[in-house]
């Protein structure tokens, strides 16, 4: 499939880890498409044994590994068995992402997105770029159908992920769901506050947020 795409130049492949490490710092390309879980190293362990860091399509055949996972960390990921549509849209990103200054290292970004532990940075598009955003810097996450908005002082960014996949990540010691389709950051919750219909969290940006009534329970027994 790549062979019929006119701005790509294949320049080489590599059967297992250990190979493709040495093809990288050897052919130094601008991009890779690498398999997450391969023979002799995985993925991370690739990127981690080169001097030369490229941009990198991950593709894997495990669906846990393939959640939407662009502000999570990777240019793309491309779930095996996949076809010419999807590869396009792989290819799109990966164009795009040669104009970005500054972008996350792959390695940095993939270990972001597969980590065990609670995330410490989320990796949003701001016109041709990619920042990073602290997450406590989030003052609150808002569902916007399958999508997510996160709310900082300054500004909102889409993330194209689940509430429920990104609240398995978010630190709960700081992080709570109050309602279906909100996550607060407790550290930017002034009061929670009792009205005529139910309990609200009261941010530092002035956002009146919903709790709901098993929350509002919880909440009552946290002592908050």
């Amino acid at each position: 499939m790549l062979a019929s795409v006119d701005w790509i130049a294949i320049i080489g492949e590599a059967s297992d880890g250990r190979a493709a490490a040495a093809a990288i710092d050897k052919l130094k390309p601008d991009l890779v498409f690498l398999d997450v879980e391969m023979p002799g190293l995985v993925g991370t362990d690739v990127l981690d044994a080169t001097r030369h860091q490229p941009f990198v399509v991950f593709t894997t055949a495990h669906a846990q590994h393939a959640a939407t996972a662009f502000e999570l960390g990777a240019l793309d990921y491309v779930l095996k068995p996949f076809g010419p549509d999807r590869l396009a849209k792989a290819l799109e990103r990966a164009r795009a992402a040669f104009g970005e200054s500054g972008a996350p290292p792959a390695l940095d970004r993939l270990r972001e997105a597969l980590g065990a532990g609670p995330m410490s940075r989320l990796f949003v598009r701001s016109g041709n770029g990619v920042i990073p955003v602290l997450v406590t810097d989030v003052l609150r996450f808002e569902a916007s159908g399958d999508y997510v908005t996160a709310h900082t002082a300054q500004s909102h960014h889409l993330l194209h992920l689940s509430l429920g996949k990104l609240e398995s990540r978010l630190d709960p010691g700081r992080f709570l769901r109050v309602h279906r389709a909100h996550i607060v950051n407790l550290d930017c919750v002034v009061a929670f506050r009792k009205q005529t219909r139910g309990l609200i969290a009261e941010m530092r940006d002035g956002a009146r947020v919903p709790v709901s009534r098993d929350k509002a329970r919880q909440i009552k027994g946290l002592g908050l």
